[in-house]
């Protein structure tokens, strides 16, 4: 018999998870139960996910540089990608912080429900508004200032800084392109084993992920059983899937505007690709139907696709980094807090950046999520809102991903001077997945 995948399991998992805390609230034993028994495994769970944070940032990103080889090939086609898919994620990132203070779904919580929840994470909490206190007696330079650790054991000691790591692993990948081949490969092959090392990680851990699940919702439901908690979490999915369609919108925009392409046509050629990647969540399990879409559908030609799609695969994480800031201010409102615009520009950065560290792989979004978490002062434990319904905006976020490494290749071909007409006009059925 069929194993039944992991999304599937994760969303059983949900729905059990809900079924038995509301089982569990008819009961006067029932809370102590679930607060004692059962949320202590959804807290392992976290706690794994924040335990490879940072390993995850400094093995894919010294990898994702170190992998461009040559410096010389950033000043004209790998300049330009590089710089587009910066460009392409500050605009996701920015629409996702837009939206998600317009639409506000944090605040629907009622103030009981919010109560509750600041009460269950009061050191978080007192910890956010001494930070925030804190940052409002510094300089005006400040952020630049601790953008560069003076120990980098010493900043890898906390999730809290993350853009000290991402600096230090950007400065050593260029350290180790601009060193002969022959002394980087050894280090190179170090990070290499590293990466696939924390992948594997990630991918254990997401064999629990069911079970995390279902100890979070558990705990959740039983510690604030309102519904307006159930209805904030639909506002905060339906919040993140528009600015998803917004940034689809965007890349259909700068394909008409650089490449005189028509939007139908390009959807068209690259929607097998999207199609996989919602069903495996997975930008690099994409990749090869994603260079054949590009290639033979788009008129990318292979000496570009071949650089920006892979490059695209490690570093363009669109749709990642746009739920990262949705999520980060909607469990900011949901535990009371008002970030100021200053922090918030600091999620810009650190999504935009903390999205190049993001492996190709399902659920890493949300290891990427501690980060941003730490980086603003918000409760890591907040994440235990918004796992119940990760999965689903999982499988789009990677659809945005996919969709944005085709626009830009295409955008970066027209630039040098390499796309042409398709190959390939019609429907291909050679990719059903």
């Amino acid at each position: 018999m069929k194993k039944l995948a992991l999304h599937w399991r994760i969303l059983i998992g949900m729905v059990l998870g809900v079924v038995f805390a509301l089982i569990m609230t008819n009961f006067e034993w029932g809370k102590d139960f679930v607060s004692d028994w059962i949320k202590p495994f959804g807290t392992i769970f976290i706690n794994s996910l924040k335990l490879i944070a940072i390993p995850l940032i400094l093995a894919a990103l010294i990898k994702g540089v170190s992998d461009l080889k040559d410096i010389s090939k950033l000043s004209q086609m790998g300049g330009r990608t590089i710089g587009t898919y910066v460009v392409t994620t500050v605009i996701a990132v920015s629409i996702g912080l837009v939206l998600v203070n317009i639409v506000s779904p944090g605040k629907s919580i009622s103030d009981e429900t919010r109560t509750e929840l600041v009460d269950g994470y009061t050191d978080s909490t007192s910890k956010y508004k001494e930070t925030a206190k804190a940052q409002k007696e510094t300089g005006p330079l400040q952020a630049l200032e601790d953008l560069v650790p003076q120990n980098i054991f010493s900043a890898a000691t906390s999730n809290r800084n993350m853009l000290q790591v991402i600096f230090f692993a950007v400065f050593f990948g260029i350290g180790l392109i601009l060193i002969p081949e022959e002394k980087s490969k050894t280090v190179k092959s170090f990070f290499d084993g590293v990466n696939e090392v924390i992948l594997k990680m990630v991918d254990l851990i997401m064999l629990a992920a069911p079970y995390g699940v279902f100890a979070l919702l558990a705990a959740l439901v039983v510690e604030s059983p309102n519904a307006d908690l159930f209805k904030a979490l639909g506002w905060y999915a339906f919040t993140v899937v528009l600015g998803l369609l917004s940034m689809i919108g965007v890349y259909m925009l700068i394909v008409i505007i650089f490449t005189k392409r028509s939007p139908a046509s390009f959807l068209n050629g690259i929607s097998p690709a999207q199609l996989l990647a919602f069903s495996t969540s997975s930008s690099a399990a994409t990749l090869p139907v994603t260079m054949e879409r590009v290639t033979e559908h788009l008129g990318v030609e292979e000496e570009v696709a071949s650089f920006v799609l892979p490059v695209g695969a490690t570093i363009n994480m669109d749709g990642t980094s746009l739920y990262q800031a949705v999520a980060a201010v909607f469990i900011a409102q949901a535990f009371g807090m008002d970030l100021t615009l200053g922090t918030q520009l600091g999620i810009i950065a650190t999504a935009t950046l903390a999205s190049i560290g993001s492996a190709a792989v399902p659920g890493a979004g949300m290891v990427m999520l501690v980060g941003v978490l730490g980086y603003a002062g918000i409760p890591e434990a907040g994440l235990a809102l918004i796992f119940a319904v990760d999965r689903p905006l999982d499988m789009c976020r990677t659809v945005v991903n996919v969709t944005g490494d085709a626009a830009v290749s295409m955008v970066v071909a027209k630039s040098v001077d390499k796309l042409g007409d398709p190959k390939v006009k019609d429907w291909d059925d050679n990719y059903k997945g």
